[in-house]
């Protein structure tokens, strides 16, 4: 099976290029009859490196969606196991059933107990299909409240990993009250009396993102996107063109960089040269640091403080831009 990190998207050939002549050398490179290709691949090497650093430094709206929907990015399941010791998983709504495209549980993070929540997307064809892609059903987001309301009992607080397109948009799961769900998660976030600390680790999409995604302190990984629709979608509507996503993703100020600006988010966390897929411990350092630093702004504050925190800082988004 193909390793996922080494996918290259368009915008990447030049480098797939290089790195393929890189190995091409390596292999040839026997050692034998005086053979050696090492001053060789160490140049290609150097060359590979700074046109890795220059690409990814001005990558536009729509080759940062790319980077954000790469096959080989850091998954709740990494953040999980590098994150959290004595993890337990907590599963169902207790109304309708499981949802495995939002996992959550209880651990610890660096010997603080907390409870986790996070879209899962999978990695190949069968773990995709059992986590339908990181698209939760209402029974994902009702199992979120169910964990949030056990957090609240036992004031623990609260970190959520989003990655996910969007909520699943089947008409099963609009019978059984989808956009209710969601809505109710949301809510629930909101009026938590416990920190709670979100991180967008590579798509934010639509209401399935923000519905656990509404905390005292937002983040976004470099290369994450975050948005209310689609590029795509987006693109539909607007133009009835969906090849248009690239103009759309531009339009919409989607990016970690625009979100900053605009005060949606409170910060970005760097990822390693080329993207978090290419590093997959150096990324992951990289957000716990940023969690632990966020979660120390709330040791001294009590449950009305959080609360009127997090108030303030929703009601404050798009005040600025009106001044």
């Amino acid at each position: 099976m193909s390793d996922p990190t080494r996918t290259y998207l368009d915008f990447e050939r030049p480098i797939a290029e290089l790195e393929s002549k890189i190995e091409e050398l390596e292999k040839l490179d026997t050692g034998e009859n005086g053979v050696s290709t090492a001053e060789e691949v160490e140049k290609l090497r150097g060359k590979s490196a700074i046109l890795l650093k220059n690409t990814y430094t001005d990558l536009n709206a729509w080759q940062k969606t790319q980077v954000a929907r790469h096959p080989g990015r850091p998954q709740f399941k990494h953040f999980r196991e590098m994150l959290i010791d004595d993890f337990t998983e907590l599963r169902g709504d207790r109304c309708f059933g499981e949802d495995r495209a939002l996992i959550g549980g209880l651990g610890r993070f660096r010997g603080r107990p907390v409870m986790v929540l996070g879209h899962e997307k999978g990695h190949d064809t069968q773990t995709r299909l059992e986590h339908n892609f990181g698209m939760a059903r209402p029974e994902g987001y009702r199992k979120a409240v169910r964990l949030m309301d056990i957090a609240e009992r036992f004031g623990l607080p609260v970190l959520s990993f989003i990655d996910t397109a969007g909520a699943y948009p089947g008409v099963g799961a609009e019978e059984r009250g989808q956009a209710e769900a969601i809505a109710r998660s949301t809510q629930k976030c909101l009026s938590l009396s416990v920190p709670m600390i979100a991180l967008i680790t590579g798509e934010g999409g639509s209401g399935g993102a923000v519905a656990i995604a509404a905390a005292n302190h937002v983040y976004m990984m470099e290369h994450a996107i975050y948005s209310v629709i689609s590029p795509e979608g987006c693109a539909s509507i607007l133009w009835r063109d969906s090849t248009r996503a690239k103009d759309a993703a531009t339009a919409m100020k989607i990016t970690a960089q625009d979100l900053v600006e605009l005060k949606i988010i409170d910060g970005i966390v760097d990822e390693p040269v080329g993207g978090a897929h290419r590093n997959h411990q150096a990324a992951i350092n990289a957000a716990a640091d940023v969690i632990a630093q966020a979660l120390g702004d709330f040791d001294a504050m009590t449950a009305k403080r959080i609360k009127a925190q997090r108030k303030a800082r929703f009601l404050a988004i798009g005040r600025s831009l009106l001044e």
